[in-house]
């Protein structure tokens, strides 16, 4: 098919160079000259494992190209999916306008029966409102499709390319057909279609990351019991984790969740269901525990030295995921600024991050590194804050040696707390009794 992706952020861009990569023809439209420019040059606006690789080679073999013309974009398109970002409100309400722009600007230049695709994480009824902005500018035909997206940030080629299930919403027969075929080459394992209302699909991609977010506050909470009982939450969560109905994945404490879409999405069900009348009290509670965990470092830190006023700290990950450059949200804003506003200075590294972390700390008194152990040096205490691989086994002995206090505060319980403690550090963890 000649497909036509509306921007070319992480989700369009994954999309249209997996399309792409199962045989499509696909164009890429961004109104960003500039990106569009870094991307036929073979450059990759995003860290994404994997994703250059396939761009340049999908690029080289002409099965996909960039432009910021909609008429370039549009001819011959087969179906036009949008991507473009809705970023939240001050009251938790997704902004639907760069939606809603796209649509006009797709619908002013079909020229024949097309399958427009929500693939942006938009409200429940958006698609009627695309209809409707497509309506007001073409005659041809067309049908809306809601198609969301549920890529994890460092594995989100092979979501694309094995996904557990692809979620669509339809209002036709026509565009199912069109759906069913153009997913065919993604599915062919036991990997269901769930086809679907439009509605239904568009709250699934939204309760879907609600009841992940939850997991992860409710395992924080489990944490915080775990500390003021004397257990230890690893083995708590081993515990619960092995129940068939429960499962492991989501149930790690931490630091809290970032990123892009659980602290957008929550906020956004908990909009919908204000509107409705109705009050989301575990979802508040939800995102009242994540901003609370996001703190638990400091906090952490200044229980241990009372004053963090011109103490020196390390940072280890800035990204709010391992394997992804994106710091939307991440804990480590609330860590760092945290500390800077205690009167501490930090010195930071991420293997990824460091441009993305220069754009929001500039001029603020952080240092950032270009390796792990420079992050350490003079440090009173060290935080890990992501866990990236590089990370998870250090040398204990080197950074003693580079430390100027051997204290370390794990914030996703990655180190182990005997080995740790045996090297001489003083070690906090997330739900980790004091001496575990």
């Amino acid at each position: 098919m000649n497909i036509t992706v509306v921007g070319t952020g992480y989700v369009g861009l994954v999309t249209g160079t997996c399309f792409a990569e199962s045989g499509h023809r696909v164009t890429c439209l961004d109104l960003d000259a500039a990106k569009i420019e870094t991307l036929r040059a073979g450059g990759i606006p995003i860290y994404e494992p994997g994703l250059e690789e396939l761009v340049r080679r999908n690029v080289k073999e002409r099965r996909l190209s960039f432009t910021t013309s909609y008429p370039e974009a549009m001819k011959d398109a087969d179906v036009a999916f949008i991507a473009v970002g809705t970023p939240p409100g001050e009251n938790g309400d997704a902004d639907l306008s760069y939606v809603l722009a796209a649509a006009r600007e797709i619908g002013r230049h079909l020229t024949r029966y097309t399958v427009v695709v929500d693939k942006s994480t938009v409200p429940v009824g958006s698609a009627d409102k695309v209809a409707e902005a497509l309506r007001e500018v073409t005659a041809q035909p067309f049908d809306v499709v809601s198609n969301p997206e549920f890529l994890k940030e460092g594995a989100a080629i092979d979501d694309f390319m094995r996904p557990d299930r692809v979620v669509v919403g339809v209002a036709s027969e026509r565009a199912r057909a069109v759906m069913a075929e153009l997913y065919a080459p993604f599915v062919r394992a036991e990997q269901p279609v769930l086809f679907m209302d439009l509605r239904s699909a568009e709250l699934t991609k939204y309760a879907a990351n609600a009841m992940l977010a939850t997991r992860i506050s409710f395992m924080n909470e489990i944490a915080t019991l775990c500390e003021k009982l004397g257990a230890d939450v690893d083995q708590v969560r081993r515990g619960i984790g092995s129940d068939r109905r429960i499962g492991h994945p989501f149930l790690f404490p931490g630091v809290g969740f970032g990123g892009s879409c659980f602290p957008k999405d929550v906020r956004a069900v908990m909009s919908m269901a204000r509107h409705l009348g109705l009050d989301f009290d575990l979802l508040r509670a939800v995102e009242r525990v994540n901003e609370r965990q996001k703190r638990w470092l400091v906090e952490k830190a200044q229980k241990h030295f009372g004053t963090l006023a011109g103490r020196t700290f390390g940072v280890w990950g800035l990204a709010f995921k391992p394997r992804t450059d994106d710091m939307r949200e991440a804990p480590a804003i609330t860590v760092v600024e945290g500390l800077l506003a205690a009167g501490a200075r930090v010195r930071a590294h991420d293997p990824v991050a460091a441009q993305v972390a220069d754009g929001i700390f500039r001029g603020r008194g952080v240092t950032l590194v270009d390796e792990p152990y420079a992050a350490a040096e003079g440090a009173d205490a060290l935080l890990l804050v992501t866990e990236w691989n590089e990370f998870r086994q250090p040398d204990l002995a080197r950074l003693k040696q580079l430390m100027a206090q051997p204290v370390l505060f794990d914030g996703r319980n990655v180190w182990d707390a005997a080995k740790v403690r045996a090297a001489g550090f003083t070690y906090y963890g997330v739900g980790r009794a004091a001496e575990s």
